[in-house]
């Protein structure tokens, strides 16, 4: 009876409210400690963005400079990090070391952000385009945004934004309408069988005169790239000066050569189908 007395009253004093008040108030007190040195950090990465974010710009390109703030940005909130919990009382050398274990466990669980991320570093190494550059990665078109450490933001011609892990980025294949100075643009058209080529030729090459967009070397050319049963494909090659434009000058250019083929009378015949009605006698036997 007196040990269990012994022990109760152990435990009264070990939970007590003072005890647990005590208790509180050290968690809340490192807790603050823990928040003000991610504030004064926070304060640092602030006005060393404005002060780096100038120079960056000078000395680098707009993707060597994103990656750059990016990576300066996790060092310091991982340095921050740190010492905080040193500065609310955490032993970090033994956090630090128990790491190694969980840093594997969760190697395993977020595999795909880790291929992600180092997906990410080499794409900053390779360039296979930059910030800017309007580019198709299976099948999604638009302006290179933003590189981060995970994903690519691509903004679509509709004004969508668009963010492509990095892995697949790295698996997939890239296009690049901007990584050299000029691009081609190439328009097909049908024509019907008894048409005039040449006539045509000259036609397509007619639309483009005249135009400073479009370049004179390389020269513009037509050629012919199907014969078919109805109507012959003719295609007009011809080089822009500025990369940027090319769907904007494509859509004007299709219409364009779709009016001066209605009004010069050309024909351009489409696939049709005939369809012929047969009857059949179907002859009846009685057994």
């Amino acid at each position: 009876m007196q040990l269990i007395e012994s022990i109760f009253i152990k435990l009264q004093a070990y939970f007590s409210i003072d005890r647990f008040g005590e208790l509180l108030s050290g968690l809340f007190v490192k807790l603050v400690i823990f928040i003000l040195v991610l504030m004064v950090f926070y304060t640092i990465w602030w006005l060393l963005s404005r002060l780096i974010e100038s120079t960056l710009n000078r000395r680098f390109d707009k993707t060597s400079a994103s990656f750059a703030s990016i990576s300066i940005k996790i060092c310091l909130f991982g340095i921050g990090f740190v010492v905080a919990l040193s500065a609310a009382g955490v032993e970090t050398a033994a956090l630090l070391g128990s790491l190694g274990v969980v840093g594997l466990t969760l190697g395993f669980a977020l595999k795909d952000v880790i291929s992600n991320i180092i997906s990410g570093v080499l794409l900053h190494m390779d360039r296979p385009f930059t910030v800017d550059d309007l580019v198709e990665v299976d099948g999604k078109y638009g302006r290179v945004d933003l590189i981060t450490l995970r994903t690519t933001r691509i903004v679509t011609n509709d004004g969508k934004m668009v963010a492509v892990p990095n892995a697949e980025v790295m698996n997939k294949t890239v296009v690049s309408y901007t990584n050299f100075p000029h691009l081609r643009l190439d328009i097909s058209v049908c024509v019907g069988v008894s048409e005039d080529l040449d006539n045509a030729r000259m036609l397509l090459l007619s639309q483009i005169e005249n135009d400073p967009d479009y370049m004179t070397t390389p020269s513009p050319a037509v050629v012919v790239t199907q014969l078919n049963d109805y109507n012959v494909e003719l295609e007009l090659q011809a080089w822009i000066s500025n990369e940027r434009k090319h769907i904007k000058k494509a859509y004007e250019l299709r219409e364009r050569i779709f009016k001066s083929f209605i009004s010069s009378g050309i024909e351009m015949p489409c696939e049709t189908i005939q369809l012929a009605q047969h009857t059949v006698n179907v002859k009846m036997s009685n057994e």
